[in-house]
């Protein structure tokens, strides 16, 4: 198995690429958007609105709660779940500011 080579990163890179990498399927960007919908958390309706079973929904929770971006229970039938919205607000000042520093560094090559 290849060890990762994560160490090697700042930190604050390491958890953007991380969170990214939490949104880079479909599935995962229905739920949080159908979380963002809600005024309080979900206990186990997530699955009645995201056309997968069951037990793939509960992988992609807990790819979103090791990304920290859903905060909650995601085991056993009483899971209850909600976006971390102090984590998606980080995200998106990161994700920002990346693009900013692309937009300062580029240069034309086309």
């Amino acid at each position: 198995m290849p060890k990762s080579k994560s160490h090697l990163f700042d930190k604050t890179e390491v958890q953007l690429a991380e969170m990214i990498k939490a949104l880079s399927h479909p599935a995962r960007i229905a739920i949080l958007s159908a979380l963002s919908k809600r005024t309080e958390c979900v206990c186990g309706e997530i699955v009645d609105v995201i056309p997968l079973a069951q037990a793939t929904v509960s992988q992609h929770l807990k790819a979103l709660k090791t990304a920290g971006l859903i905060s909650g229970e995601i085991e056993g039938p009483k899971s209850c779940y909600c976006l971390n919205w102090k984590n998606i607000e980080v995200l998106s000042s990161r994700f920002q500011d990346l693009v900013t520093k692309f937009k300062t560094n580029q240069q034309r090559c086309c």
